[in-house]
């Protein structure tokens, strides 16, 4: 199974009192979403799950995309990695899946997922890890097929 991690583009500062679910994107945030969409979309194939939290900032990164993708608040800022993996259905999935969402608990995810030994690794904004389980001489691992930026693109 793919298992595509995109960490929302750069979002308005939180401030006291501000909803944080309604945070928009800043213009360097759109830039940074549509140059990460436009390598995604030559990357991904057809029939890729498209999976996004339902803040506002997330859903202006995945619109960038132009698929259709779903929310779900299992990838909500305040969710846990197994919510966010159960989302997901890893590791026995049979399509590859692009999840939209935010720190920590992506970097939370992709620390759980390849054995480190601290609890979360970054993950900039508007980047993408793109990771891989398969089975080789009978052992299942699970491996990362690329990392990108959009500042790298």
């Amino acid at each position: 199974m793919d298992l595509i991690f995109w960490r929302h583009a750069e979002a308005e500062d939180w401030t006291e009192g501000c909803d944080d679910m309604q945070r928009s994107l800043t213009q360097r945030g759109e830039k940074q979403a549509k140059r990460m969409a436009a390598w995604l979309d030559r990357q991904l194939p057809e029939g890729t799950r498209v999976v996004c939290s339902p803040a506002r900032r997330c859903e202006q990164t995945v619109l960038a995309l132009g698929r259709k993708y779903k929310l779900r608040s299992e990838l909500a800022p305040d969710t846990t990695p197994d919510a966010l993996l159960g989302a997901a259905g890893w590791p026995n999935g049979k399509s590859v899946v692009l999840l939209v969402g935010h720190q920590p608990s992506l970097g939370e995810a992709i620390s759980l997922l390849l054995g480190l030994k601290q609890d979360s690794c970054p993950v900039r904004k508007g980047a993408v890890w793109w990771i891989r389980t398969r089975e080789r001489d009978g052992d299942v691992q699970t491996v990362v097929v690329t990392v990108q930026s959009p500042e790298l693109l």
